[in-house]
């Protein structure tokens, strides 16, 4: 195994740790680390990127970014709560009202972002794994 593979695939594990962390964490965002991991283990792990392209739960919403750019509604409107919650969790902190400034841009720009994106046109189908090769 060549040392670039070895290094796309230390990040795509690495990424779909912290995408792991990110579903039990409220902070820690769960979709940019797990589309990372997928873009790293299509370069590393060809297994890595059908496992999650194939998971039950994260591989439709995997299958939307990567075939239409798309974000489906529901995601969207996860997103926006989590916007909503880390923001006045940073208003009832009375952080420096310049940093609650600068987090009011960042957020605000994240959130055009994502109004942004489409919604998936279809459900994508889930394609199945390759058969093991034989012997």
């Amino acid at each position: 195994m060549r040392f670039s593979s070895i290094a796309w695939c230390a990040l795509a594990y690495l990424c779909v740790g912290l995408g792991a962390a990110g579903i039990v964490l409220p902070l820690l965002p769960t979709t940019p680390f797990l589309l990372l991991a997928l873009w790293a283990a299509a370069k590393g792990s060809p297994r890595l990127a059908r496992w999650l392209l194939c998971h039950p739960h994260f591989g439709p919403y995997l299958h939307a970014w990567r075939e239409q750019r798309a974000i489906p509604p529901r995601a969207k409107l996860t997103a926006y709560v989590l916007l909503g919650i880390s923001f006045t969790t940073l208003w009832f902190s009375q952080v420096s009202p310049w940093l609650l400034a600068a987090m009011a841009l960042f957020f605000s720009a994240i959130a055009t972002f994502i109004a942004t994106r489409p919604n998936p046109t279809a459900a994508p189908a889930t394609p199945r794994p390759d058969p093991p090769p034989r012997q």
